[in-house]
């Protein structure tokens, strides 16, 4: 089944509608679909093969041979990982930003992952109890490196990279402090992992649109002489099918969700006007479903980014 996906004109919330209210520490999102489509429109055989319901064809299954091409799935990995990041890193000093590379040329993921975990128990052996969200990263090279948040239960310590370099002991790595003027840590966060300049994008010979280009004017809370452009979500064409994207310590907390009227939800979290809007149709090629879903943000000044899609 695939999916077609295009803007429309703004749509609006009947205050009685049941929407859900998803929390993610400083930021709340509602969302709310016109139509659901709760009746799955294919049933799996086997590995190779599944059955169209509605007209009972068994057709074989398209596998994936590179991530980019399952948008969706990718973009869902992403979503969830913007939202474990906004629910527990609340505190931008209570956080480090770490970048693990290796010094040798590391391809195999499993040798990878097990040397982070000996990392992250000599990391914790020598810091306190802490929380992480570690994510792979693949290169154009074909070679592997981490980018991992830290979350200390207090104040982050100072750390020098030389002591993160040594403990990581297998080449060179990078440690930040994160902004607090950073309203949504998850998108910014998520954005650094997946998008590529476009130098990189064409040297690796990455297809992209002009729609897909975006200017930067600061790196790092620094601001740039010149912009830098690159190419929204390119490093995803780089992961193998069916990747693992990221791991997550154990007290990792998941966003809280609740369903509750639109008046309601606004009401919960003071929402007054929102300050941006859209509304897509999502639409079954097929002709199976169609869908209407609206999606709003809103910024709040009053010390946290509050951002809110319905």
């Amino acid at each position: 089944m695939s999916v077609k996906i295009e803007r429309i004109k703004k749509t609006t919330i009947d205050d009685e509608t049941i929407v859900s209210l998803k929390k993610m520490g400083n930021i709340y999102e509602i969302c709310w679909c016109e139509h659901k489509n709760t009746k799955s429109p294919i049933t799996k055989i086997d590995k190779n093969h599944y059955l169209v319901n509605a007209t009972g064809e068994v057709k074989e299954s398209n596998h994936i041979n590179n991530r980019y091409e399952s948008k969706a799935q990718l973009s869902q990995s992403f979503k969830r990982l913007r939202e474990l990041i906004n629910t527990n890193a609340t505190n931008a000093d209570n956080c480090r930003w770490l970048t693990l590379t290796y010094r040798d040329y590391i391809t195999d993921t499993v040798k990878t992952y097990k040397d982070f975990e000996k990392f992250i128990k000599r990391f914790k052996y020598r810091y306190g109890n802490i929380e992480y969200i570690n994510v792979c990263e693949p290169q154009g090279n074909g070679r592997w490196h981490f980018h991992c948040l830290i979350i200390f239960p207090t104040k982050a310590p100072f750390i020098p990279d030389s002591e993160i370099r040594e403990i990581w002991g297998h080449g060179f790595t990078k440690t930040q402090q994160l902004n607090n003027n950073i309203d949504n840590l998850g998108a910014y966060l998520s954005a650094h992992i997946s998008d590529v300049s476009i130098e990189e994008a064409d040297e690796l010979n990455i297809d992209y649109n002009e729609s897909d280009i975006k200017e930067v004017k600061v790196i790092d809370g620094k601001t740039l002489n010149n912009p830098k452009y690159f190419i929204k979500g390119a490093r995803l064409n780089l992961y193998p099918p069916r990747f693992r994207l990221y791991r997550t310590s154990r007290g990792i907390k998941l966003p809280e969700k609740e369903y509750l009227t639109y008046k309601e939800a606004k009401e919960k979290i003071s929402l007054t006007e929102p300050t941006y809007s859209k509304s897509i149709l999502l639409t079954d090629i097929d002709g199976q479903f169609n869908s209407k879903i609206i999606l709003r943000r809103d910024i709040t000044c009053n010390g946290y980014g509050i951002y809110y899609m319905p």
